[in-house]
């Protein structure tokens, strides 16, 4: 059985060391930027996700956090999909239970996905769907992650 890999279609974007940053083919702008591939109230598209977002931010905040990391050092999927309990959910969990201010750790974080996609935004944006759409924000960067992800994966025969 020959096993031939696939290649890059016009409007996928291959990085160095990882998948298709556009497996949807969002058409890119004048200055190189497009729109998230899911938007920010399809959260629901993930519901597991989202509930885990909504009941516990800190535990998909560590697994967005660490498979991003791990994309960026390694050019591959995280191999446990993401670390679940770490620091960064230890901080997160801290500063939410504390005084409800977990989600600025996820600011940085967002854009950061944002700049590895070329997604269009800035830190205002980034900021208020923090803030104002926690479990939507943190699933949409899940998701976006994921499409990545499962771009590297052979498919199974």
């Amino acid at each position: 059985m020959h096993n031939q890999q696939p290649t890059a279609t016009p409007g996928m974007h291959m990085g160095a060391g990882g998948g298709n940053r556009n497996t949807k083919n969002k058409p890119y702008d004048s200055h190189g930027k497009r729109e998230w591939t899911n938007g920010i109230c399809d959260c629901f598209g993930d519901i597991l996700t989202c509930c885990i977002a909504s009941w516990c931010p800190c535990i998909v905040y560590s697994q967005n956090r660490s498979r991003y990391e791990h994309l960026e050092q390694r050019g591959y999927p995280h191999p446990s999909g993401g670390d679940a309990c770490s620091s960064d959910c230890f901080l997160h969990g801290l500063l939410t239970g504390c005084c409800g201010l977990g989600w600025v750790l996820q600011i940085g974080n967002r854009e950061r996905i944002r700049n590895r996609y070329k997604i269009d935004g800035g830190c205002f944006g980034d900021c208020m769907a923090s803030l104002c759409c926690n479990p939507c924000a943190l699933t949409q960067e899940a998701r976006e992650l994921e499409l990545e992800e499962h771009s590297m994966v052979p498919p199974k025969n």
